[in-house]
């Protein structure tokens, strides 16, 4: 028998792993639906081919993001969506490189994806909980 503890643990997984995910289910879709903005930004970063990198980013972002949501091949893909986003914030937010306000906004953004990743990191160990496809 499940002690209240155990329930109360495994409803707040849930709640976190919803809560990390709508950052990257958020940006997926606007991917997805705006994707030849997606694929210029892609360049910008300088991203070899923009189109296949946009791509792999709606994947990532949308599809391993509401899959962690339901509690989809859970360890696996937080740590396949944690090296994404490791990936992310090395090519897109190379603070070191800039100056000004644009240093400032791409730090902020460095450091969030480090802390997703610890939250990702959090969810390889822990599991999805009782209450995910995994479980089921």
């Amino acid at each position: 028998m499940q002690t209240l503890i155990d329930q109360r643990r495994d409803a707040i997984l849930l709640v976190a792993r919803v809560l990390m995910m709508v950052l990257f289910v958020v940006f997926g879709w606007s991917k997805l639906t705006g994707f030849s903005a997606a694929e210029a930004y892609m360049a910008t970063t300088g991203a070899p081919v923009p189109a296949v990198a946009a791509t792999i980013a709606v994947v990532m972002e949308l599809g391993v993001g509401i899959a962690l949501a339901v509690g989809v091949f859970t360890r696996p893909l937080a740590l396949l969506l944690a090296l994404y986003t490791l990936g992310t914030a090395l090519i897109g937010h190379h603070f070191w490189t800039q100056t000004g306000m644009e240093q400032y906004v791409n730090m902020i953004n460095f450091y969030k994806n480090i802390s997703i990743i610890g939250g990702l990191l959090l969810l390889v160990v822990t599991g999805p909980g009782r209450y995910s496809i995994d479980r089921h």
